[in-house]
C-alpha cells in the first residue's frame, strides 16, 4: 500500500514538472497577439520566398526564424515621428519588428518584385530594405553594419532632447568585427555624456556561408560592452517569453536612465543567408514558432486547430496581396536618375 502511494506522489510530481514545462509568466492575451504577429511575419516571407523560386522577384533576404525576438522588441518600442519617439536603425531581417510597428505586406512584396509602386525605394532595393519617416524607421542599407554608426547621431540628438524616447540599431554576429559597431560602444558610453541606445547584435553563428565559431575569438559578443562599463546581457532569442522579458527590462533602464544596453539575442537562421545560398528551409536549426506553438497548446492558451486556422488565413491573404501587387506597373527606365539626390530628377549632370 505505501509503496503504491508513494508512485501515485511520484506520478503526480512527474505531472506537475512535465506542465510547469510549458506554464507561462505573461499574460494569455499579450502571448495571442504575439503568436499572431509572428505567423503574420513568417507568412509574408515565406511568400517572397517563393516569390523569388518563381522569378517574380530579383533576390530575398529575411529574418525567418527571429520573430521570437523582433515582435516582442516591436512591442515594446514607441511608434512615431521626432525625438519623442524611438529611432529605429535596423538590417535586413527586421520584417518582424516592422510587421508589428503596421507594415503593409503589399509594400513588403512590392519592394521583393521593384515595382514602381514600392514605397521605400520606387523599386530601386533589395527586399526588406525598409524606411519610413513617420515612424523614425531609417533607411536600411546593404552595407554591412553601418547603422551601428549612424544610431549615435539619433541618440545624441534624443540626449540633448529629454524625454524618453530612444534609439534601437540591430545587426548580425558577423557584422559585429566592423568598426562601426566599436564605435558605438564608444560613442554611447563615454562618462558623463552616455547615449539612450539599445545595442543589438542577433546571433544565429553565421556570417553568409561562414561559421562564427571560426572568427570570434570571444565566447559572448555581449562581453565587449563590459569594458566600456554598460549594462549588457546575452538571451535565448527563440524563447518569446525570455526576449520580451529582458527587453522590457532592458528598455525600461534605457527609457529612465538614459543610459545604453547591449543585448546580444541567439537566434536561428531558417532559410539560410539570402537567395545567395538558395533560401532553403534548414531543419537543423531551431524553429522559434514551432517552439512556442507547442507550449501554447500545452499551456491550453491556444489550439492546434485555431493556430493552423490562423497560418491558413494568413497564407491565402498573402498569396492575394502578392497577385495584386503582380499586376502593378515596374519603373519606367527614364525614371532611372530619380532620386539620387532629394528631390532630384532627371540627370544631375
Amino acid at each position: 500500500m505505501e509503496a503504491s502511494l508513494r508512485e501515485t506522489e511520484k506520478e503526480k510530481t512527474r505531472t506537475r514538472s512535465k506542465s510547469e514545462e510549458f506554464r507561462f509568466r505573461l499574460k494569455p492575451e499579450l502571448l495571442i497577439r504575439m503568436h499572431d504577429f509572428m505567423v503574420k511575419s513568417r507568412v509574408l516571407e515565406e511568400r517572397q520566398i517563393r516569390m523569388y523560386k518563381q522569378s517574380d522577384g530579383y533576390f530575398w533576404i529575411g529574418g525567418p526564424g527571429e520573430e521570437a525576438f523582433n515582435v516582442p522588441l516591436a512591442m515594446l518600442c514607441k511608434k512615431g515621428q521626432g525625438l519623442d519617439y524611438d529611432f529605429f536603425h535596423l538590417h535586413y531581417r527586421s520584417a518582424a519588428i516592422m510587421t508589428v510597428l503596421g507594415l503593409d505586406p503589399a509594400d513588403a512584396f512590392r519592394q521583393m518584385k521593384n515595382t514602381a509602386t514600392d514605397p521605400f525605394s520606387g523599386g530601386r532595393n533589395f527586399s526588406n530594405h525598409f524606411s519610413k519617416k513617420e515612424w523614425n524607421v531609417v533607411p536600411v542599407s546593404s552595407t554591412i553594419e553601418t547603422q551601428y554608426v549612424t544610431a549615435i547621431g539619433t541618440a545624441i540628438a534624443q540626449k540633448r532632447h529629454g524625454g524618453s524616447g530612444i534609439t534601437v540599431v540591430n545587426g548580425g554576429d558577423a557584422g559585429s568585427a566592423e568598426g562601426e559597431f566599436a564605435s558605438s560602444l564608444i560613442w554611447s558610453s563615454r562618462p558623463g555624456n552616455e547615449l539612450p541606445m539599445l545595442i543589438i547584435v542577433t546571433n544565429n553563428e553565421w556570417g553568409i556561408s561562414t561559421p562564427a565559431k571560426t572568427q570570434h575569438g570571444d565566447s559572448r559578443i555581449s562581453d565587449r560592452g563590459k569594458a566600456f562599463g554598460m549594462k549588457t546581457l546575452t538571451i535565448n532569442g527563440n524563447d518569446v517569453e525570455e526576449s520580451y522579458t529582458h527587453l522590457k527590462e532592458c528598455i525600461d533602464y534605457i527609457r529612465k536612465e538614459r543610459k545604453p544596453v547591449l543585448i546580444e539575442a541567439k537566434v536561428s537562421r531558417l532559410y539560410g543567408h539570402s537567395s545567395a545560398t538558395g533560401c532553403n528551409f534548414a531543419a537543423d536549426e531551431e524553429d522559434c514558432l514551432a517552439v512556442f506553438e507547442k507550449r501554447l497548446e500545452k499551456a491550453g492558451v491556444l489550439s492546434r486547430a485555431k493556430m493552423d486556422q490562423i497560418r491558413e488565413n494568413y497564407v491565402k491573404t498573402m498569396l492575394e496581396v502578392s497577385q495584386q501587387v503582380k499586376q502593378e506597373p515596374m519603373p519606367d527606365p527614364s525614371t532611372i536618375y530619380d532620386h539620387v539626390y532629394a528631390n532630384q530628377k532627371g540627370r544631375y549632370w
